[in-house]
């Protein structure tokens, strides 16, 4: 790890992995990103996401997919995967984890663009896809968000 990398301050990346047993929002953790002059797209794919259904404590099992275009913050996928297990005993409905995990990433990495989807497995005969996304507002990634959104009908 570079010098500048180590001077940033990142607990989770390279310590002990205690694991979190009530939503914490607090272990997300970010770097500067060294090429904010650039568009890029940066992909998380969670295939275990397990959160509870806020009524019956039964678990629900997902896979949540993130996608954003960084800006001057990006988030250490160490404390992502804490934060995502953070919900593993949080009771919340799949499209309130969706737009939970999309406004705390906003709130921690102000990217220029993100889009959230959780794939959830069926329960009852019925599985439910949530997609969430953002622009940065007066950019053209607002208006690319607009689009997207529009263009998604589930895909």
């Amino acid at each position: 790890m570079s010098i500048e990398r180590k001077k940033e301050g990142l607990k989770a990346l390279g310590g002990e992995s205690a694991i979190i047993d009530k939503y914490t929002p607090d272990v997300l953790e970010t770097f500067q990103n060294m090429h904010p002059d650039n568009d890029y797209w940066v992909q998380f794919n969670c295939p275990e996401f397990t959160t509870l259904c806020p009524i019956t404590g039964q678990p629900d099992f997902a896979e949540i997919k993130i996608l954003y275009v960084p800006s001057e913050r990006m988030v250490e996928s160490k404390s992502l995967k804490l934060y995502l297990f953070s919900f593993r005993n949080n009771g919340d409905f799949h499209e309130d984890c969706v737009n939970t995990i999309m406004k705390d990433l906003i709130r921690v990495m102000d990217p220029k663009y993100i889009e959230v989807k959780g794939l959830f497995v069926p329960r009852g005969g019925i599985s439910i896809h949530p997609y969430a996304n953002y622009g940065k507002p007066g950019t053209k990634y607002e208006q690319m968000a607009e689009q997207r959104f529009a263009a998604y009908a589930g895909t």
